[in-house]
């Protein structure tokens, strides 16, 4: 059964993929806090709405990007405060290898509206060998 975090997490996700699709970087930007932190797949700190934006705007221009978000954990931290963990698989170009990457979101109840306070990305590929 999935609980009203899930919904609330899964909602951002649908206008997050929908948003990447069109490579929209200002809808992508409005999904965030004014206070955000983001790393994304580049080696750049980005803050708050502005930054959010211009991280998307700088992407090249693909012709098919998608996302599919897939083993999403959900925690709610707090009353206004979610924990979101999974898998974020992109595909961006029709004969290219899919970016697979860890993602994680802490989303925040912001004047009423739920807001990615935190976006960090990184790499499925073990970077320490255990």
């Amino acid at each position: 059964m999935q609980s009203a975090t899930d919904d609330i997490v899964s909602g951002i996700m649908e206008r997050w993929a929908a948003a990447f699709g069109k490579l929209d970087a200002e809808a992508l930007a409005s999904l965030y806090s004014r206070n955000a932190f983001f790393f994304g797949s580049n080696p750049n700190f980005y803050r708050g709405n502005d930054g959010v934006q211009t991280y998307f705007e700088g992407l090249p221009r693909w012709q098919s990007p998608s996302v599919q978000f897939t083993d999403v954990r959900t925690a709610q931290a707090a009353a206004d405060l979610i924990n979101v963990a999974g898998t974020a698989t992109f595909a961006v170009e029709q004969d290219a290898e899919p970016l697979v990457v860890k993602i994680t979101w802490v989303i925040v109840r912001e004047h009423g509206e739920w807001k990615i306070v935190s976006h960090h990305v990184s790499s499925k590929t073990p970077l320490i060998q255990q």
